[in-house]
């Protein structure tokens, strides 16, 4: 793989052979095929009771690499109006 390969588009097969894996991963482990979305929906919920976070900008993704996934979540803590 070249440097090249991380910034070239992918094919339009590649994502959905991506996607048609990974709902088969979920089915495999008994999750429910929206499962970044739903989870992300609860983050939200309880994060959106804390000024210290942006609950607007929680990001859940289910990554897979090399066969194994892995659950990333980001949650950003909101600017502070006096901040520099």
């Amino acid at each position: 793989m070249s440097i090249l390969d991380f910034f070239r588009k992918k094919k339009s097969s590649e994502v959905a052979k991506e996607r048609l894996m990974m709902v088969l991963s979920y089915e495999r482990k008994g999750l429910p095929t929206n499962f970044a979305e739903l989870l992300q929906k609860d983050l939200i919920d309880v994060f959106s009771k804390y000024p210290q976070f942006d609950p607007n900008k929680i990001e859940v993704e289910i990554k897979n690499e090399n066969n194994v996934y892995e659950l990333w979540i980001s949650i950003p803590f909101a600017k502070e109006s006096g901040s520099r």
